[in-house]
């Protein structure tokens, strides 16, 4: 299964991936993608052995998939559930190399990984949590038609300052309404 806006790719992730996968999450010490996600959590580099030995936690994962552009993968989509029992699940994306920001890429892959994750579970509701650091992320989030639900104020530590905790959301209505999809 994957699914397609014209160079862009999102599907799961396969064997043939995990040198590339390696290469942009953990081949570094400080990478710089790690300044936007999430950066006052740790991050740790990791062998490429290591990371091997956790390869079936990657390949064909339901909530794991690669970004591929042009043939390049360039970074992942996926979702963790906050309460799955209430269909409470929250999404991600990280686009690892600086030089692929700005150009649209976050809106598209996260609008075919919406569509996917409606299409494919009961969910009644999509929801996204960043920091008030990450204004792109806010921004992509915004013109997928999400909305912000909650402003957690200064509980989010990086570089001597507190940043808002930000959780936006989107209904199936909501999504149904704007993108024309069911």
């Amino acid at each position: 299964m994957m699914y397609k806006d014209k160079d862009l790719i999102i599907r799961p992730i396969e064997k043939k991936d995990l040198p590339r996968l390696w290469e942009l999450i953990y081949k570094e010490e400080h990478p710089e993608w790690k300044k936007w996600d999430a950066p006052y959590f740790p991050h740790k580099t990791k062998s490429y052995n290591a990371f091997l030995s956790e390869q079936e936690h990657w390949i064909n994962s339901e909530n794991y998939w690669t970004i591929e552009v042009e043939g390049n993968v360039q970074g992942t989509v996926s979702y963790y559930w906050e309460h799955q029992p209430s269909q409470w699940l929250e999404i991600g994306i990280v686009l690892h190399e600086a030089d692929s920001w700005g150009k649209g890429v976050g809106t598209r892959a996260l609008k075919l990984w919406i569509n996917h994750l409606f299409n494919q579970l009961p969910l009644v509701r999509v929801g996204l949590t960043t920091w008030s650091g990450n204004q792109r992320m806010i921004r992509v989030a915004e013109k997928l038609g999400m909305q912000m639900e909650a402003r957690i104020r200064k509980v989010r530590y990086y570089n001597g300052e507190y940043y808002d905790s930000i959780r936006m959301g989107l209904l199936r209505e909501e999504w149904e309404n704007q993108h024309g999809y069911s």
